[in-house]
C-alpha cells in the first residue's frame, strides 16, 4: 500500500507538506493542494487517521451510544445525528449499550481515543458514579436523562406532557375507564409517561388502578399480549393508552383478531408517532415526538462542547411533543394540533433561560426530509 512518503514523492512536495493537506491546514497553496490529491488518488492511498489523531489530539468522529438499534425511532435519531454530524465534517460511530449502564461505560471506554465527543441515550438505570466515569473523560450529550446532569449538556422530549395530553383527549371524548400498557420498568421514558397518564386522570377526578396499568416492554408483542388481559378486566376498559406506537401496533392486531372494534368498542392511541402510525386501519391516535430533531439537536449541542474544554454554562432542552389526533381514538382525523403546553416536573430536564425549545413541524404523509444530503 503506498505511503505518505510515495504520495510526498510523486507530488513533489515535502511529508509535512503532505500530513498539512490532509489535515486541511491552510498553510498550504491550491496548487500544492491539488497535486498532493491527485497524487493520493493515483497511489490509493488512504491516510492514517489513527496517526494523525495522534499529532492534532483530533479524529472527526462523534459516538453514538443507543439503548437498541432497532425501530424507526432510533433509526431516525442516528439519522438526525448523522445529517448535522456530516455538516460540521464529522463522522459517527454507533453502538448499542443494550440499557445496561456497566455496558454503556464498557462502550464509552472502547471508544476512546476514536472519537472526539460521545452523544449517548441515558439507560434504564443509570448508576451517577458511573455516568459521571464518561462525562470526566468526554465531552458528552445525554439524551432524555431522567433529570439535568452535572457537566456535560442534555437533550429531551417532552414524555410527560405528551401522554398527560393523549389522556386528557380520552378524557374528553367521555372515557371513564382508560387503561395504559407501560413500558419496561425503570425505563425513564415509560417511566415519565406514566406518571402523565397517572396525573391526567386525577386532574379527571379518575384515580389511577394498578390493574388498569399493563406491564409492556415497548414491542409490538407486548402490546399484543396485554390484550387477553384488557378483554378479561371487569368492567373492560374503554380505552387504552400505549406507552408507545408499536406496542399500540400489537395491541390493535389482537384486537382485530379478537373481534374487538376500534374504536367503537375500544379506543386506542400510542406515543412517538412512526411513519406507518398514520397509514394503519384504523389510522393511530398519538403523540408525535421528532426523533430525527433530538439526533441532530443533540449532535448541535455537543460540537461547540467538543471544541471547548468545558462549557460556559450547560443546556437543557426539552423538545415539545404535539397530538396527532386520529380515528382509533373515535374522533375524525384533525389536523395536527401545536405544540403541547410544556408542565415543568423538578424530575424532568428543562430549557435553559432564554433558550426556546425546538418547534416540531406537523408531519407530512411522507417521512420527513432533512435539507441537503440525508445520512443513511
Amino acid at each position: 500500500m503506498a505511503t505518505i512518503r510515495d504520495v510526498a514523492r510523486l507530488a513533489g512536495v515535502s511529508i509535512a507538506t503532505v500530513s498539512r493537506v490532509f489535515n486541511n491546514s491552510p498553510r498550504v497553496s491550491e496548487e500544492s493542494a491539488r497535486r498532493v490529491r491527485a497524487a493520493a488518488t493515483r497511489l490509493d492511498y488512504w491516510p492514517n487517521t489513527g496517526a494523525r489523531s495522534l499529532t492534532t489530539s483530533r479524529t472527526h468522529a462523534l459516538g453514538v451510544l443507543l439503548p437498541d438499534l432497532f425501530g424507526e425511532f432510533f433509526s431516525e435519531v442516528i439519522r438526525g445525528i448523522d445529517h448535522a454530524a456530516r455538516e460540521e465534517k464529522l463522522q459517527i460511530l454507533v453502538s448499542s449499550s443494550h440499557a445496561d449502564t456497566g455496558e454503556l461505560v464498557t462502550a464509552a471506554r472502547a471508544m476512546r481515543g476514536r472519537i472526539d465527543g460521545l452523544i449517548a441515550m441515558v439507560p434504564d438505570n443509570g448508576a451517577g458514579s458511573e455516568i459521571q466515569q464518561i462525562v470526566r473523560r468526554f465531552p458528552v450529550v445525554f439524551m432524555n436523562p431522567r433529570t439535568k446532569m452535572n457537566g456535560c449538556n442534555t437533550v429531551s422530549i417532552a414524555n410527560y406532557d405528551g401522554a398527560r395530553a393523549v389522556v386528557e383527549h380520552l378524557v374528553g371524548l367521555g372515557h371513564t375507564r382508560i387503561a395504559t400498557i407501560r413500558g419496561p420498568k425503570g425505563n425513564a421514558d415509560a417511566e415519565q409517561r406514566l406518571r402523565g397518564y397517572r396525573d391526567a386522570l386525577r386532574a379527571a377526578g379518575q384515580m389511577p388502578e394498578p390493574k388498569l396499568e399493563l406491564q409492556g416492554d415497548f414491542t409490538e408483542r407486548s402490546g399484543f399480549q396485554c390484550c387477553a388481559e384488557l378483554l378479561h378486566l371487569e368492567p373492560r376498559p374503554s380505552a387504552v393508552f400505549a406507552a408507545n406506537d408499536y406496542m399500540a401496533i400489537g395491541l390493535l392486531s389482537a384486537l382485530r383478531d379478537a373481534g374487538i372494534d376500534v374504536p367503537k368498542a375500544m379506543a386506542v392511541t400510542g406515543f412517538d408517532d412512526i411513519a406507518f402510525a398514520r397509514y394503519l386501519d384504523p389510522a393511530l391516535t398519538t403523540v408525535h415526538v421528532d426523533a430525527y430533531g433530538l439526533g441532530e439537536q443533540a449532535t448541535r449541542s455537543l460540537v461547540p462542547f467538543m471544541r471547548a474544554s468545558r462549557p460556559s454554562r450547560c443546556t437543557h432542552i426539552v423538545l415539545p411533543a404535539t397530538l396527532a389526533v386520529r380515528s382509533s381514538c373515535g374522533a375524525a382525523d384533525a389536523p395536527q394540533a401545536g405544540p403541547i403546553r410544556r408542565r415543568r416536573r423538578e424530575t424532568e430536564p428543562v430549557p435553559v433561560k432564554g433558550k426556546a425549545p425546538l418547534r416540531v413541524r406537523s408531519p407530512s404523509p411522507t417521512m420527513r426530509r432533512p435539507r441537503g444530503k440525508a445520512g443513511v
